[in-house]
């Protein structure tokens, strides 16, 4: 029996997107998660300067 993969999530739905404003950059940006208010979010480009130049 094959699996068919689907689209976004485990259900082949389109993951729901969530919409943000970067804490670094401070531009609009959407996640896949429901933000906290406790925790920055960052855009893609800013995640991923921080990711690279975090060591």
């Amino acid at each position: 029996m094959a699996f068919q993969q689907g689209g976004g999530g485990f259900s082949g739905r389109p993951r729901e997107m969530h919409k943000a404003i970067c804490g670094e950059c401070k531009k609009e940006c959407e996640v896949p998660f429901k933000p906290s208010e406790d925790r920055p979010v960052y855009c893609k480009e800013c995640f991923a300067k921080r990711k690279d130049g975090g060591r």
